[in-house]
């Protein structure tokens, strides 16, 4: 029995390269990129591990999540860690980041989550990223959730270590991701000995072994499904242009924030300006009495596919996620997710307008 999936011709290495030449094109980027064969912690934890160690100074920035996780690699690491951390409802800033090195001048590693999908925010990476040049620090970012919903720019934002994931607003596929990496970042790698070596968190092996080889030879077997499946969302997002995909993300948050403020029965948008909130994902705060994840529930009751969550850990008793993302970057996914919602509430005995939300939603997009 033969199977469309199954049956495939092995993936070549010029095949394989082609698919990082695609993807370096995709961050506009001359860095080496190296796409690594596993969901985007992969090539997180490998980038901190490799860059950081006992000499390490760095500034850790947290606004949500994935900030706390970066923090417990580098302590991990031997790194001394000095936490930068705003309230999960508004975005850092380029002038925070500039007083925490009049603070600290020993700060010689920035890490830092463009935008944050679990908490709704996204940060001025472009301002930031001036401060870290002057400074001369590594600039560490994460895009994974940004890349394809808003601009990602590793070489004119100076980022050293960009690492990005295919599942969000790429459309694409959660089993490979990528990182661009400067010649300041090898080179930190290179001198670090606490860096990984002969394992499968190691990027100095696809250094040595894959790109200083010419990419001629992989150093395993690649997850063929995964990148084909990543070279068609590429060649997708080529097809329409990033500016189409970036501009479909950027309405279906408008029209999130527009509808539920019309829907009413108490939500309201969770990070307060809406020009701090992410395009991949809008977060909704539920008002007083109302618990996120019942709500939630009772929304995807109707319809389980609607692209809806309660946020995570303590976030889940008041915080709602709208994940208006790849195939969901749509003005029917977000009225769905507002009418869905917006029943659930009545249920509850809150004043909803539903026909106002879907108006409002349909106003909003661009």
């Amino acid at each position: 029995m033969t199977h469309p999936f199954l049956d495939l011709a092995p993936l070549s290495a010029a095949h394989f390269a082609s698919i990082e030449d695609r993807v370096a094109r995709l961050l506009d980027t001359r860095q080496d990129v190296v796409i690594m064969q596993g969901e985007a912690l992969l090539p997180l934890e490998g980038a901190i591990r490799g860059t950081a160690g006992p000499d390490t100074t760095a500034l850790n920035v947290i606004t949500g999540p994935y900030g706390k996780t970066f923090g417990d690699w580098l302590r991990d690491c031997g790194a001394t860690v000095i936490d930068l951390a705003v309230p999960f409802h508004t975005a850092v800033t380029a002038a925070q980041v500039r007083q925490a090195f009049m603070e600290h001048p020993e700060i010689d590693f920035v890490s830092l989550v463009h935008a944050e999908a679990a908490t709704g925010n996204t940060n001025p990476v472009a301002e930031i990223g001036e401060v870290v040049r002057e400074h001369g620090a590594l600039f560490y970012l994460d895009a994974v959730a940004s890349i394809g919903a808003e601009p990602v720019l590793p070489d004119a934002w100076g980022v050293d270590l960009c690492v990005i994931g295919a599942q969000k607003a790429m459309g694409g596929p959660a089993g490979v991701s990528a990182v661009s990496v400067s010649e300041r970042a090898w080179a930190r790698m290179a001198a670090n000995p606490g860096a990984p070596r002969r394992s499968y968190l190691s990027l100095l092996d696809w250094k040595e072994r894959w790109v200083d080889g010419g990419r001629k030879a992989l150093l395993h077997a690649p997850a063929q499904l995964e990148m084909l499946a990543l070279e068609a969302c590429v060649e997708r997002i080529e097809a329409v242009g990033p500016g189409t995909v970036m501009a479909r993300h950027a309405s279906a948050a408008a029209a999130t924030r527009a509808g539920a403020v019309a829907l009413g029965g108490g939500l309201e948008p969770y990070v307060h300006d809406a020009a701090e909130a992410a395009p991949v994902a809008t977060t909704l705060r539920t008002p007083s009495g109302v618990v996120a994840s019942d709500l939630v529930a009772r929304a995807l009751a109707g319809d389980p596919a609607l692209p809806l969550a309660a946020g995570g850990g303590a976030l889940a008793a008041e915080m709602i996620r709208v994940n208006h993302y790849g195939a969901d970057a749509t003005v029917g996914a977000v009225q769905g997710c507002l009418a869905a919602l917006g029943a659930a509430l009545a249920e509850q005995g809150r004043d909803v307008d539903l026909e106002a939300a879907r108006r409002g939603a349909e106003d909003a997009w661009r």
